[in-house]
């Protein structure tokens, strides 16, 4: 069992650092222009709009956290390290959890604003951008469409984390380990 799940952790781990490059790459790399006025040219990028930003760092940090767990794992595997387990458990279950929300939450912001330059508000006076840039718009839809895949996958990740932590307590006595 131990194995199974040990193995099933890094796949999922392994497809969520996959998703969330794929989901930082297409927003990173997604520009388009648009011939304004008769010479005018706009750039639409990443850049232009926070949300998109904040995205792209969020991703690669959580990319980068779970290839840190990666490489936790490879060394936590060859060595016993009995005394320290539990606290080590606790501490990727705390951080899985942070790594889910934050992916989430940024998913969920940059949707906001996607829906803001799909609709735009005439109360602000911003305009419909997706009118315009269109392809930029679409490649930008894929891309929260990967980056919440990702966040599922570390919301799976997370649940594995939770259930090392708690398999470790008596189902009798609340917060007692089990006795060795």
């Amino acid at each position: 069992m131990k194995l199974g799940m040990a193995r099933g952790e890094v796949c999922l781990r392994v497809s969520a650092i996959l998703v969330l490059v794929l989901t930082a790459c297409l927003v990173a790399l997604d520009t388009q222009t648009k011939v304004v006025f008769i010479s005018i040219e706009k750039k639409a990028t990443y850049k232009d709009l926070n949300a998109l930003k904040i995205l792209v760092y969020v991703t690669c940090a959580a990319a980068g956290y779970n290839l840190l767990l990666l490489c936790k794992h490879s060394i936590w595997s060859r060595k016993n390290f009995k005394g320290s387990y539990l606290c080590m458990a606790w501490i990727c279950f705390s951080l899985d959890q942070i790594a889910v929300y934050m992916t989430f939450a940024a998913n969920t912001a940059t949707m906001g604003a996607a829906v803001l330059a799909i609709s735009g508000s005439e109360a602000f006076q911003w305009l419909k951008v997706c009118d315009k840039f269109t392809r930029f718009c679409v490649e930008i839809g894929g891309a929260l469409l990967c980056g919440y895949a990702a966040s599922m996958l570390m919301a799976l990740i997370s649940t594995i984390s939770a259930y090392k932590v708690f398999r470790m307590y008596s189902p009798k006595w609340f917060l007692r380990l089990k006795s060795a």
